[in-house]
């Protein structure tokens, strides 16, 4: 059987986000092309990725000539210029072919970008926000990941008051309206934990709800 032809990627805007996001890729074995404006920050990454470029992504003959079409997915994630981002989406969805997923400022941001297709908008910013809130508040919860405006995942350490009991006996589902999804261990994760599962120190359910409900099971546990 062929093997599967490795992701191509490109990420436009070589900004702390987007060489962030480019080196994470190459890292992880994949193409990589990274396209900025400025020629230094494109001189800074070129060791780094497969292939680094400096192009105005606001020119559609520039993204053209690069090919942009045969990747997989593109990454803009242009900084503090908004009508770039936008102007530079607008083009993608126009040139056709690959995943867009684009970095917003601020929420109305977000509202157009969604508006003209991007295929998925990310707040890089916001996010990382609330992560670190729910920290800062719950020291016990170790992730939070906005799921929808609805619905949420979070990760919670086992507390002290939650060692020796099984799931059944917490019974987060009838308190909380909330469900744990895993169990992680270490390096090992239990992706289909049973009623009998006993936590030990060390242990973090991974746990999926409503955000009111997930609201409630933090402030339960923040002082255990």
């Amino acid at each position: 059987m062929a093997r599967a032809a490795k992701k191509q990627y490109a990420v436009i805007g070589m900004g702390r986000f987007g060489l962030s996001v480019a080196t994470a890729l190459s890292g992880m074995g994949f193409d990589v092309l990274a396209v900025d404006s400025n020629e230094q920050r494109t001189q800074e990454v070129s060791n780094v990725v497969t292939h680094a470029v400096t192009a105005d992504s606001t020119e559609e003959e520039a993204l053209r000539t690069l090919g942009i079409r045969n990747f997989d997915v593109v990454v803009v994630a242009i900084g503090e210029d908004i009508q770039s981002s936008i102007l530079t989406t607008l083009i993608l969805k126009d040139i056709g072919g690959p995943l867009i997923v684009v970095k917003a400022q601020n929420e109305l941001h977000g509202k157009v970008l969604n508006k003209i297709g991007a295929d998925k908008v990310i707040f890089p910013e916001r996010d990382m926000g609330l992560r670190v809130a729910h920290h800062l508040t719950s020291p016990n919860i170790l992730d939070y990941i906005e799921l929808s405006e609805e619905y949420s995942i979070v990760e919670l350490r086992a507390t002290r008051t939650m060692l020796g009991q099984n799931l059944k006996e917490l019974n987060i589902r009838a308190k909380f309206g909330c469900n744990v999804m895993a169990i992680k261990q270490g390096s090992k994760m239990n992706i289909s934990p049973s009623a009998s599962d006993r936590l030990v120190d060390g242990d973090i359910l991974v746990i999926v709800g409503e955000k009111n409900d997930l609201k409630k099971l933090e402030l339960a546990y923040s002082e255990s």
